[in-house]
């Protein structure tokens, strides 16, 4: 399963809110090509611009085309809108957007729906239940890294009985592809640990947006982490869960419990994360939904914003973002985070 030439650098412990340089691009709040399955909003028909929240952090006045620097804590939120149709729906300003921490709206002070570059953990499922599913996992792969952008970086973790870094962050993507290839399912199936590598890993990031995406069929019967204690990192990292998953039929007759309950874990890891599963059943529909996937990863809104409590107490925030869309558009839907870990400073 070892497919790794670069030499792995240490790891830095992360945190959800950083003390942070944040560089994005605000030319505009439109993209200039659309991704495909893509909504376009014409904010001429928008909202008046509402009221501000109150709050005791100041502003940061955004100049197009500028680069923000800040020294106060700063959550960023990554946040996709779908229409009734689960297309993406581009073209929505700041004004448009709402966030809540606790029950108490806060000021968004950065905003950005540019395609920002990506750092990716590809997490591969090798173990012997993926034997009659891994030539859709590498199509899969394929399509996903066919989305990249040149600034992108990716690393790739493949698990049977042991979670293993089988290549450290590159840019080349048809090497993570030759590694991918090159694997052999096997043996069981340790994905939390999987999982715990892959956040752990991600921490040496170069890029505040992060993600996760997995290829399995969701089962695990060997890891050393338990379901609870993942489910607690993934909501402590900031870092966004995807799947693509991989089942095999109702009836198939080698169907253990594990993989049974594959579904909801996958489900439960992502959502809380703004992400998602997409099931990978036919091989003709891996490409556009693994397209689909690396759209709106790359192409979603960030928000950022200094929380108004600043009361760091390693305590549970929830966050909820709402959105107050144009007039005469069909309801929409938000998928984001939900919430994260005040550390201690």
């Amino acid at each position: 399963m070892r497919c790794n030439r670069h030499r792995l650098r240490s790891f830095v412990s992360g945190v959800c809110l950083v003390s942070c340089l944040l560089q994005l691009s605000f030319d505009s709040p439109v993209f200039s090509q659309s991704p495909p399955n893509a909504t376009s909003i014409d904010s001429s028909h928008a909202f008046p611009p509402p009221i501000k929240a109150r709050h005791d952090s100041p502003g940061v006045i955004i100049q197009p085309g500028k680069v923000i620097r800040t020294e106060v804590d700063l959550a960023l939120v990554n946040v996709t809108v779908t229409d009734p149709f689960d297309r993406m729906v581009i073209g929505l300003d700041q004004d448009n957007f709402r966030v809540y921490e606790d029950g108490v709206e806060q000021e968004i002070i950065a905003f950005s729906s540019e395609d920002i570059p990506v750092s990716v953990g590809v997490i591969l499922d090798l173990s012997g239940s993926m034997k009659n599913k891994i030539g859709k996992a590498r199509a899969a792969i394929t399509e996903f890294l066919r989305t990249a952008n040149k600034d992108d970086d990716f690393f790739l973790v493949g698990f049977n009985a042991h979670a293993e870094l089988m290549s450290t962050f590159t840019h080349d993507s048809e090497y993570i592809q030759s590694c991918v290839f090159s694997a052999t399912p096997n043996g069981p199936t340790a994905l939390l640990d999987a999982v715990y590598l892959g956040i752990s890993y991600m921490k040496t990031s170069k890029h505040t947006k992060r993600a996760l995406f997995i290829f399995s069929d969701g089962g695990d019967n060997h890891s050393r982490h338990s379901r609870g204690e993942i489910k607690q990192l993934v909501r402590e990292a900031d870092v966004q869960l995807y799947a693509i998953g991989f089942y095999d039929p109702l009836g198939y007759p080698y169907k253990t419990p594990e993989e049974m309950h594959g579904p909801s874990l996958l489900e439960e890891l992502t959502e809380m994360t703004g992400g998602q599963v997409s099931p990978g059943g036919h091989l003709e529909d891996l490409p556009a939904i693994a397209a689909k996937i690396g759209a709106e990863l790359r192409n979603q809104y960030v928000l950022g914003y200094t929380p108004s409590n600043h009361v760091y107490d390693g305590q549970w925030r929830k966050i909820r973002v709402r959105l107050r869309p144009p007039r005469g558009v069909p309801p929409l839907l938000v998928h984001a985070k939900i919430g994260y870990y005040a550390k201690p400073q």
